[in-house]
């Protein structure tokens, strides 16, 4: 299954599965059947290669309803993961955004990008967008989705006049750049959990740290070469060896080790990461945010809280259109899901952690069907809010007219010593700082689970086997006496100094449960009774403490501060609980491994790692803490 919902439970791969008049549904959970019967029944299917005003042709997959006595908006979903099925005899077992779309009548189009699978021409991730286009050949992905929206309204004759874009992830990227300079028909767009910087913060790096274990793994396929039109997946790297992806990422040694005896160099996408190791021009004409501006279509921003690929994407694409755009319709919605989960699934439950309703059915019926028949249908309009948030915590939807809220506001949790955490700011005491000792030898792990797959549970699960090592600074707040809400940024601002020049910091704000919490987790005989769930979690290089362009060695044993973004959360700590503040030098293999020394990480080798002690200040003119935004 691709990237897209390769996290989601395993009923969820089975969507895009082939299906024939003669194959046996024996295997098929029932809704599935009855959904793959329903299209059959409903739908005629057509794939046409469209072309682009440069000549390339694009492979298109196109379903279209059966009744000819009606008009029908168009919605379409541009994907480098495969339209599959590929056969006009072979139809996909769920059509649209969700089956809600298929049965509600819409013509509902796939179509794999430029230079993946089946369309003809030459793949580039992340494609930058090219503002003055002069001639045909300047082709980005927002003028590849002009031309196949003008083709669509021409040759689709039961087609209304009307399109809306969606897509998860890398989809969602394709999504947002069909708004850019869109075509004049496109009229929403719901950009869900998108790429939009592959080095600040979605999937490849956070804050210059090299996210290697979803890296490596995603792109031994996705970066393979194609040489010609296939309908065929390159195979992902499996060979492990090990059922640990810890072993098996340490035995690996430094990071040009990967290219050296498993990738040969011949993967482009994996080249492009170890050549460009700082924020340059490369990275920054790949974000679409600068060129978030004059948006026509209504927008639907949708991501998740505890999305393991892209919780950055939709944050920062809202504030982008927000900020760039003020008279687009512009709405984000924040649920309680990991990546893709709002597409299928309940949304009741993650791990040990209950919802207490089902976000997933509410969301795809109540906010994104109502947004698309609202704008392509010309159906009553919803009234969605700026923001519709889900606050974790108190498990209850809230309506913002902004984000971050209006009534919220910055507030500091600042680290004292002897790991006390509070929100009144440090005094002077003998004792100034906490220390710990970092060894990329011994880093600490991600997850407590043995695993070669990253997944998504770290993202829920408890923080108690990470508390416990003596390279973890712990620091906890008394019991609260009050719910202390936050909803909107977190930003970790640490006053830090190393024995190395270089070092990662990695903090995690986290929610304990009291001892006598009930054991209502969905996972039998778990005790929550002091569960340590991680609210939000980042890691920053420190090397790009001043500047992510430039990166810049620390001093040895000179106190410097480190501050960096953690993006944003909305949840309730409960009175009865405790707040909690982690901070560690290594996240693996979630993270690459830092050497502690200032070097191209990714060209160093063996003898370049080192260990290093980390001090963490907290002093009244160097007062480490995490901002937050509290709610009254």
């Amino acid at each position: 299954m691709k990237h897209v919902f390769k996290t989601m439970v395993t009923v969820a791969t089975s969507i895009l599965l082939a299906t024939t008049a003669t194959d046996s549904f024996a295997q098929i959970p029932g809704n599935l059947r009855e959904d793959s019967l329903y299209i059959r029944k409903n739908y005629s299917k057509l794939e046409r290669l469209i072309p682009m005003r440069d000549g390339v042709k694009l492979f298109t997959s196109i379903y279209v309803p059966k009744d000819e006595s009606k008009k029908y908006p168009i919605m379409l979903d541009r994907t480098p993961y495969s339209v599959a099925p590929y056969g006009e005899d072979k139809y996909k077992m769920s059509l649209g955004p969700s089956m809600l779309f298929a049965k509600e009548g819409y013509i509902i189009v796939y179509q794999d990008v430029r230079g993946k699978y089946m369309s003809e021409g030459e793949f580039v991730a992340v494609k930058p967008f090219i503002p003055n286009k002069t001639k045909k050949t300047d082709v980005d992905e927002s003028s590849d989705t002009y031309d196949t929206i003008e083709w669509l309204l021409k040759n689709l004759p039961t087609n209304n006049g009307k399109v809306g874009t969606w897509g998860i992830s890398a989809p969602g990227f394709y999504t947002t750049m069909t708004a850019i300079e869109a075509h004049p028909a496109l009229k929403a767009a719901s950009p869900q959990a998108p790429v939009t910087d592959w080095f600040m913060g979605d999937d490849r790096h956070h804050n210059g740290a090299f996210f290697l274990m979803g890296t490596f793994s995603f792109l031994s396929s996705y970066g393979a070469p194609r040489p010609e039109p296939t309908t065929q997946t390159a195979p992902q790297f499996s060979n492990f060896g090990t059922p640990d992806s810890y072993e098996f990422y340490k035995n690996i040694g430094p990071i040009k080790n990967i290219n050296e005896k498993i990738l040969k160099g011949e993967n482009v996408i994996w080249n492009q990461m170890m050549e460009n190791e700082s924020y340059n021009e490369f990275w920054k004409s790949r974000t679409p945010v600068p060129h978030l501006k004059n948006i026509t279509p209504a927008i639907l921003t949708v991501g998740g809280w505890f999305d393991q690929e892209d919780l950055y994407g939709p944050l920062k694409t809202f504030a982008g259109i927000e900020k760039n755009s003020p008279k687009t319709s512009n709405f984000l919605v924040m649920g309680p899901w990991i990546h893709g989960g709002w597409s299928r699934v309940k949304g009741d439950v993650l791990g040990n952690i209950r919802f207490d309703s089902d976000t997933g059915p509410f969301y795809r019926e109540n906010i994104e069907l109502a947004f698309f028949n609202h704008h392509l249908k010309g159906e009553k309009d919803p009234q969605l809010p700026k923001a519709y948030i889900f606050e974790t915590g108190s498990n209850v939807w809230k309506k913002y007219d902004a984000w971050p809220p209006k009534q919220s506001q910055e507030k500091n949790l600042y680290f004292h010593a002897k790991g006390k955490l509070s929100f009144e700011a440090p005094k002077a005491t003998p004792t100034s700082f906490m220390e710990y000792l970092s060894d990329p030898n011994k880093p600490v792990p991600f997850t407590s689970e043995i695993r070669n797959v990253r997944g998504a549970d770290f993202m829920y699960e408890d923080q108690r086997f990470a508390a416990t090592r003596p390279d973890v600074l712990v620091y906890e707040s008394d019991v609260l006496t009050e719910d202390v809400i936050i909803s909107g940024n977190v930003m970790a601002d640490l006053f830090v100094s190393t024995t190395g020049t270089d070092a990662d910091f990695v903090v995690k704000l986290i929610d304990v449960y009291p001892g006598d919490a009930p054991n209502n987790s969905p996972i039998p005989g778990t005790k929550m009774g002091g569960f340590q769930l991680m609210v939000r979690g980042e890691v920053m290089r420190s090397k790009f403490r001043k500047s992510f362009s430039k990166p810049e060695a620390m001093v040895p044993n000179k106190v410097e501060e480190v501050k960096f973004d953690m993006q944003d959360a909305a949840h309730c700590f409960k009175k009865g609980h405790k707040i909690m503040v982690q901070v560690q030098s290594s996240w693996f293999p979630l993270v690459d491994r830092n050497p502690q020394k200032f070097v191209n990480i990714y060209k160093a080798s063996e003898s370049d790692f080192q260990k290093a002690t980390h001090k963490v200040y907290s002093t009244p003119s160097q007062p480490s803490h995490v901002k937050v935004r509290v709610v009254k």
